[in-house]
């Protein structure tokens, strides 16, 4: 992740759009100045007052605006992050954004789009709606929530020219949404491409069954938590530091950067879930075991860099540089 340097402040003013729980954020300079372009499914790293740092998608209408907006959910399980934004943040309040990150994002290849959204993970797909009408590329979207009141964006979706192809679904029981995915795909053309973000179950699901229709290649994802859980396909390996040549264990069921803490390495960290990218670390040998959601499928096939908060080595042993 970008030091404080290569990061922009930003001046935060409440935007409409939210829920009960949700707070909606627009971003600008304090002069005043355009911040920079971004591509519709992008999201920025936010350096909030308490040190924590937190990865939410950018939302907007246009992606050439001058401001950026973002939307934030309040989570029960909060370790600071929602917390601070959605019970602290005031008007005028500053804090430091990093540039966009692009790891989702339209596939241009697709002559057919459709988008999956769950609860908050609206977000980013909000950005590939405005995109594709304004190109006037087919496209429909499926919006699951909770209930009528956990529609993010709700008056704006309803009354703007998204409203025809998006289709909204409150309060429907697992297995409702197993038949409208099921039946939706069941529809689609070969060369569709299905776009999926929002809570792990939805997510899973809605990958499973369209991998099973249009294939690997067609299904993309985003999710701002771990990428696979603790004890998956594990076995234990070691590490090795580039100026350090001692071998350390790692076993199953406990972290890299665990591991590296235990054996006297300071290793700077923030989420700890493989998605902001503050303990990234540099690969010198060896081949990774990516589960993170912050490297972009061409960083992961590079191999050139690694998350040890959640990420494990398909080798015996992996040889890490601390710096990236």
């Amino acid at each position: 992740m970008s030091a404080l340097t290569d990061t922009i402040e930003v001046v935060l003013s409440e935007a409409g759009g939210g829920t009960h729980d949700t707070r909606v954020f627009r971003l600008t300079r304090p002069d005043g100045a355009s911040l920079p372009a971004w591509r519709p499914g992008a999201h920025v790293d936010v350096h909030l007052p308490n040190g924590l740092v937190r990865q939410y998608s950018l939302c907007g209408a246009d992606a050439q605006a001058p401001d950026y907006r973002i939307a934030v959910k309040r989570s029960p399980e909060s370790r600071g992050g929602s917390e601070w934004l959605c019970g602290h943040a005031r008007d005028g309040a500053r804090l430091r954004i990093g540039m966009p990150r692009h790891a989702f994002g339209v596939d241009e290849r697709a002559r057919h789009h459709i988008l999956v959204a769950g609860g908050i993970g609206v977000t980013p797909i909000l950005s590939m709606a405005y995109a594709l009408q304004a190109l006037g590329q087919p496209w429909q979207c499926e919006y699951f929530v909770r209930s009528e009141a956990d529609i993010v964006f709700r008056d704006e979706i309803l009354l703007s020219p998204l409203a025809g192809k998006t289709h909204i679904h409150p309060a429907l029981a697992p297995d409702a949404v197993r038949e409208r995915m099921t039946g939706l795909l069941a529809e689609s053309k070969a060369d569709s491409h299905v776009y999926v973000c929002g809570p792990t179950a939805l997510m899973q699901l809605s990958a499973e069954l369209a991998r099973g229709v249009l294939g690997e290649r067609n299904v993309h994802m985003e999710a701002f938590g771990p990428a696979a859980p603790c004890g998956a396909d594990e076995h234990a390996f070691s590490v090795k530091l580039e100026t350090w040549g001692k071998a350390i264990s790692v076993p199953e069921g406990k972290s890299v950067l665990a591991c590296l803490r235990d054996a006297g390495h300071e290793i700077g960290s923030s989420c700890e879930v493989g998605v902001c990218g503050t303990c990234m670390m540099r690969v010198i040998e060896g081949e990774p075991d990516h589960r993170d959601t912050y490297l972009t499928d061409e960083e992961r096939m590079a191999g050139t860099h690694f998350l040890p908060c959640v990420s494990r080595s398909k080798s015996p042993v992996l040889v890490l540089a601390s710096e990236p």
